[in-house]
C-alpha cells in the first residue's frame, strides 16, 4: 500500500525535478502546491517579461516543460499519473494538475529519460559539423507529435536563408529597443550568488565575432560572458520548427512538454540544443515566418540541435522557495 508519506515524498520530488526546467531567461516562472495525491503546477505572474513576453507564449511554454519534468520523475519512480491541464476556468494560473494514478502504469518511455533530465542544457557554443541522423530526427518529429505539438525541420536553402534572415530582423528590432535591453539587463547577472537569470559563465563574450548566420541572443549586456565569442550558429545546421495547430495558452503548454520532451531524447543520444525565440517574439516577423515557410502550424520556436562541448550549469531556486504550503 502506498502510504500519504511516501506520496508526498513523490510529488516533491517531482517539484524538484520541475525546478530543473529550462525557462525563458531563466526566469523560473512557476509555483507549486502538494496535495494528498496530486502536484499543481502554477504560472508566477510576477516573473513573466512584460517586455519581451507580453502575451504570456514563452512563460507558458517554460510552464509546459515543468509539467513534463514532473511526469519524468513520475514516471522514474513507478508511479502512475494523470495530468488535468488548465483544471479551472476561474483559476486560469494553474496550468496544470499532476495527479497520482496507481491504477495506470508508468511510462517507461518518460522513465528512461531522469538522467537526461539532470544533464539537460541550453547550449550556446559552437556547434561541430557531426550531422544530426536522420533516425533521430524522426525520433523528435514523433516525440513532438505524443506531445500535441508539430516539429518542422527547416530543409532546402531558400528556407533556410529565409530563416536566418528573419531572425537577424527580430534580434536587430529587438535589440535597438531600450525596453528591452533594460529587462534584458534585469535578468543577466554575474552574481554567483544568484538562483534566476542568465549567468555570464553560460553566454558567449560578444565582441563582434560571432560568425552567426542565425543570432545567438546577445546577454553579454555588460562584457563579461564566459563562453569563447565564435558560436557560428549556422543555416546549415540542424534547425527544427516547433509548433502547434492552435495559438493559446493551452497550446503553449502542451508545446512546452513537447520541447522538453524532444529534448531530453536529444540530450539521451548526446546532443545538446539552443533555442532562437527572436523571430516569434516580433509579431510581424512571426507572421512572414509563418506565411514564408508554408506553415501550417503556429510557430513557438526554433531549436539547432547539434553536437557540442558542455557547458557551464545555471542555478535553480531550492523547492522551498516555490512550494507553497
Amino acid at each position: 500500500m502506498v502510504t500519504t508519506t511516501s506520496r508526498i515524498t513523490l510529488l516533491r520530488r517531482a517539484v524538484s525535478a520541475a525546478t530543473l526546467a529550462p525557462s525563458v531567461h531563466n526566469t523560473q516562472p512557476w509555483r507549486f502546491a502538494i496535495s494528498a495525491d496530486s502536484l499543481e503546477i502554477r504560472a508566477d505572474r510576477s516573473r513573466q517579461l512584460g517586455v519581451l513576453d507580453p502575451t504570456g507564449r514563452q512563460m507558458f511554454l517554460s510552464l509546459g516543460c515543468a509539467v513534463l519534468n514532473a511526469r519524468v520523475s513520475l514516471a522514474t519512480s513507478g508511479a502512475g499519473c494523470a495530468v488535468r491541464r488548465f483544471p479551472d476556468p476561474a483559476r486560469p494560473d494553474v496550468v496544470a494538475v499532476v495527479q497520482l494514478r496507481p491504477d495506470l502504469p508508468a511510462d517507461p518511455e518518460l522513465a528512461r529519460l531522469d538522467h537526461a533530465m539532470r544533464n539537460r542544457q541550453t547550449n550556446r557554443r559552437h556547434f561541430t559539423d557531426v550531422a544530426v541522423p536522420p533516425e533521430l530526427l524522426d525520433e523528435l518529429i514523433a516525440v513532438a507529435a505524443a506531445e500535441g505539438a508539430v516539429a518542422h525541420p527547416v530543409h532546402g536553402a531558400e528556407d533556410r536563408a529565409a530563416v536566418a534572415r528573419l531572425s537577424q530582423r527580430a534580434d536587430s528590432a529587438q535589440i535597438t529597443d531600450a525596453a528591452y535591453r533594460a529587462e534584458l539587463r534585469r535578468w543577466t547577472t554575474s552574481d554567483p550568488s544568484r538562483l534566476d537569470g542568465v549567468r555570464a559563465m553560460v553566454v558567449p563574450h560578444v565582441d563582434g565575432t560571432s560568425g552567426d548566420d542565425v543570432p545567438i541572443r546577445d546577454f553579454d549586456t555588460s562584457g563579461t560572458g564566459w563562453l569563447p565569442a565564435q558560436t557560428h550558429s549556422s543555416l546549415d545546421q540542424c534547425l527544427i520548427l516547433l509548433g502547434t495547430r492552435a495559438e493559446n495558452p493551452a497550446a503553449w503548454l502542451r508545446a512546452g512538454e513537447a520541447l522538453e520532451h524532444v529534448w531530453l531524447v536529444l540530450t539521451d543520444a548526446g546532443y545538446s540544443a539552443s533555442l532562437f525565440t527572436q523571430p516569434i517574439e516580433v509579431g510581424a516577423v512571426r507572421e512572414e515566418l509563418r506565411t514564408t515557410l508554408r506553415l501550417e502550424v503556429h510557430p513557438h520556436l526554433l531549436m539547432r540541435v547539434g553536437r557540442a562541448d558542455v557547458a557551464p550549469s545555471t542555478h535553480r531556486r531550492p523547492v522551498e522557495e516555490v512550494l507553497d504550503s
